[in-house]
């Protein structure tokens, strides 16, 4: 994993809920010592609070840890007996029931237990940092801050921090670089307000849109397509959001927020949670974890019915997924389109909006010092695509200002402050944000943050295609960038591979980094494509775009230019072979790879299949011999395993133990950039091509025996037994035996083979449509 020298060594979270229990998790996942505690259990065993979190942490999905073995990292005691255990760590994080006293009364005794130096944090979001040190002495207010964690912490990336003017900056410091380099996180410095800045903004957002929605007859489905992809937010929407994180949560937040806001301001005007809402708790109805919410799941009879509530009877119904022009518009005409669409849903789209992103705009400098700290925190706490001035700048300024003018609304001060200019803009190479007093200040970065973004400002790529770029990253140092929807790989991504081994060395470039900044690296191959060659039986097509792909990712490995790969999100199919050609990888953590070809009615086909053969072979987890590598790769390959971490994808073979881990993704691209540096200054000489040993038809048939076992079984499909087949006869080396030598271009000739032969069945035709239509694979 790749780690930088801290002065934390070891982690206490008190308090082991799901939001303590996940903050230990992260911690674990750093490869750090953490002590989970929690109040002592009455009877035999004081731990079995802290005990029972612990095992239900380790089933939660999605999962909180990144490995089964990073839960050997989490020790744990209880309040009664282990308090002295305090004295070996170096932060103490508490995350207990949100009243100030028991709080008080914590930190009384954790003072008397800690060691001096160490550092004490609070992870709420609802009561002031003054009232929570009140009392306590200068020494332990120097070294206490707050630092809010989201749910859950080891997916949302958001660490929103607080200090007071007694807090010891060094302190902050020491727990800012923690949680960005060994936690992931990206940092939010908050003003010391309620709910700090994405709760502060994100729960007006969900009052604003629940209440207007009763008010104003919309339905829950519609409030959900108006509020979700067209506004740059998750597709859960708002109603969908409320139900994953818990209905029941809704009213406490609402009365903290009561009590700590001025009468004066815009949350307070919403007035109450709609009346349903209480209903619908005390019905069990708390969203996922309970009955369901607004939408529940029918399981009566064979199949499972999604349901939607009525806003205005408390009825379920079934979802309907309702046509609104209004998000018609918006897919044409973008966001300004839809919130002045002459319909309710428009009236009810600018409504929601333009009261969250003017009362946004009212709280700075209340809650942050910038725009841009509240953009980032709305973008990362609630996966917001644009945070609230990105999407004044998207409705444009000027036009946002003045429609409030016509409508008799005031307008926030930084509007009249941009005066029709962008919050955000680029000069001279560098993204800029507007400043309180009117000037532009460009946006920071980390030290050690690279992201390509800021690379694509302030130059030209070097090559360019309608599926690739190229960009100079500097030091003699290329980036490959995929630009096809979903990053998926087609001949013009293969060609620019053949392109930038060829020409960029004489160019004077001495390596390549393979990075983007989409949600997922590569999804795979374009199916689309594989589904008209099917179609139109053009085997001679698919055979040539399977050997451009070999070609090309064969020249990229063994060619004398360093390549390391740069993933983050999902890596399937091609996406997974390309990496596996690659020098080197320094990926994301949150890195999600598999060779998922089975899934579809193939084969890996650029080289999968050979190079987990050779990694097999070479790998001191698998035994010698030739059936071991053969039988890991089987397994991986037939069953389309997915590594759900970067530490998980070590266990498969998809990354190497020299493989680099960066926890946090915006260090992705820097880290990748130094590893190929670090490649070349020690003398960079292209691997050594593989010979193999492979057990020929013995080794297919034990597989393919296996294979009918779990077909007898039920557990394979009949097509699942014909891909599985094709699979063996690859990996165990055809028509070899174990005295032969068959080299690698022998394995990719017949991934070649197989992978055409199962394009023209029925079955594979019919498995690829399904996943292209809808987005699931077919078991047939």
């Amino acid at each position: 994993m790749t780690t930088t020298p801290t002065t934390i060594k070891k982690v206490a979270v008190i308090g082991s809920g799901v939001m303590g229990s996940g903050i230990a998790a992260q911690v674990a996942n750093a490869g750090v010592d953490v002590l989970l505690m929690d109040i002592a259990a009455e009877g035999d065993d004081a731990n079995a609070i802290v005990k029972s979190s612990l095992a239900k942490l380790q089933k939660v999905k999605p999962a909180a840890l990144m490995h089964k073995r990073n839960a050997k990292r989490i020790s744990i005691g209880n309040l009664n007996d282990d308090m002295e255990k305090l004295k070996d760590c170096d932060w103490i994080i508490e995350v207990v029931i949100e009243r100030l006293d028991i709080k008080q009364n914590l930190y009384k005794q954790i003072n008397k237990h800690r060691k001096a130096g160490s550092i004490v944090s609070s992870n709420t979001s609802t009561l002031p940092l003054e009232d929570l040190t009140n009392g306590m002495p200068k020494g332990f207010k120097k070294d206490f801050l707050i630092t809010h964690f989201f749910n859950p912490p080891r997916y949302l990336r958001l660490l929103e921090i607080v200090a007071s003017e007694e807090t010891d900056e060094q302190q902050v410091d020491k727990v800012c670089a923690f949680a960005d380099i060994h936690l992931g996180k990206s940092i939010v410095k908050c003003n010391d307000r309620p709910g700090f800045i994405a709760n502060r903004i994100g729960t007006y957002w969900l009052h604003a849109a629940v209440s207007k929605a009763v008010k104003q007859g919309i339905t829950v489905e519609e409030a959900d397509m108006l509020l979700s992809r067209p506004a740059g937010v998750p597709k859960t929407g708002v109603f969908g959001l409320i139900d994953l994180v818990g209905l029941d949560l809704m009213p406490h937040i609402f009365e903290s927020f009561e009590k700590s806001l001025e009468r004066s301001d815009a949350f307070q005007k919403l007035g109450k949670a709609p009346d349903l809402i209480e209903k619908m708790i005390k019905d069990g109805y708390t969203g996922r974890k309970g009955k369901g919410g607004f939408y529940r799941l029918n399981t009566e009879g064979s199949k499972k019915n999604k349901e939607v509530i009525n806003l205005q009877t408390g009825d379920f119904a079934p979802a309907a997924r309702p046509k609104v022009p209004a998000v018609t518009a918006a897919k044409k005409g973008g966001l300004r389109a839809m919130v002045s669409h002459e319909s309710k849903h428009g009236k009810y789209a600018w409504d929601v909006l333009s009261n969250t992103l003017s009362y946004a705009a009212s709280l700075i400098p209340e809650i942050a010092g910038t725009l841009e700290e509240v953009d980032r925190a709305m973008c990362l706490g609630y996966n917001w695509k644009k945070g609230p001035f990105q999407l004044m700048d998207e409705m444009g300024t000027e036009w946002f200002a003045a429609k409030l003018r016509s409508e008799g609304r005031p307008v926030p001060h930084i509007l009249d402050v941009a005066k029709g200019r962008p919050f955000y803009r680029t000069n001279n190479g560098v993204l800029e944000f507007l400043t309180l007093d009117g000037a532009y200040r460009a946006v920071p970065r980390p030290e050690g943050v690279l992201l390509l973004q800021d690379v694509k400002r302030r130059s030209k790529p070097i090559f360019k295609n309608i599926s690739a770029s190229v960009w100079d990253l500097g030091d003699g140092i290329a980036c490959l960038e995929f630009t096809s929807k979903m990053n998926s790989l087609n001949p013009f991504i293969i060609a620019m591979v053949n392109r930038c081994v060829k020409n960029l060395p004489k160019m004077g470039y001495k390596g390549m980094v393979i990075h983007n900044e989409g949600t997922n690296f590569s999804v795979g191959a374009n199916l689309a494509m594989l589904l008209v060659a099917s179609k139109l039986k053009l085997s001679p097509f698919i055979r040539w775009i399977l050997r451009q792909g070999q070609f090309a990712f064969d020249n990229m490995k063994y060619s004398n230019f360093p390549v390391v790969g740069a993933p983050s999100g999902m890596a399937l199919g091609g996406g997974c072979e390309i990496l596996l050609h690659c020098d080197a990888i320094e990926g994301h953590a949150e890195t999600y790879i598999g060779l998922v070809e089975a899934g579809v009615g193939i084969v890996p086909g650029w080289g999968g299949c050979k190079e987990l053969l050779v990694r097999g072979t070479h790998s001191a987890k698998v035994a010698n011999g030739p059936m071991p590598a053969v039988s890991q790769a089987f397994q991986t390959i037939a069953t389309a395993q997915v590594a759900t971490s970067a530490q998980e994808a070590r266990d498969l073979l998809f990354f190497r133990e020299t493989d680099g881990i960066v926890m946090n993704k915006d260090r992705v691209l820097a880290s990748a950039k130094s590893r190929v540096l670090k490649i070349l200054s020690d003398g960079y000489t292209p691997p050594e091509r593989t010979l193999l040993r492979l057990p020929g038809a013995t080794g297919a048939t034990a597989l393919e025996l296996a294979v009918l076992d779990f077909a007898k079984k039920g557990v394979a499909t009949p097509h699942d037994v014909t891909v599985a087949r094709e699979l063996a006869f690859v990996l165990s080396g055809g028509g070899t035996d174990v005295t032969e030598e068959v080299s690698e271009h022998d394995i990719l000739k017949l991934e070649r083979d197989a992978l055409t032969n199962l394009a023209k069945t029925k079955q594979t035709y019919a498995r690829i449509k399904h996943m292209l239509t809808k987005g699931k694979p077919l078991r047939n």
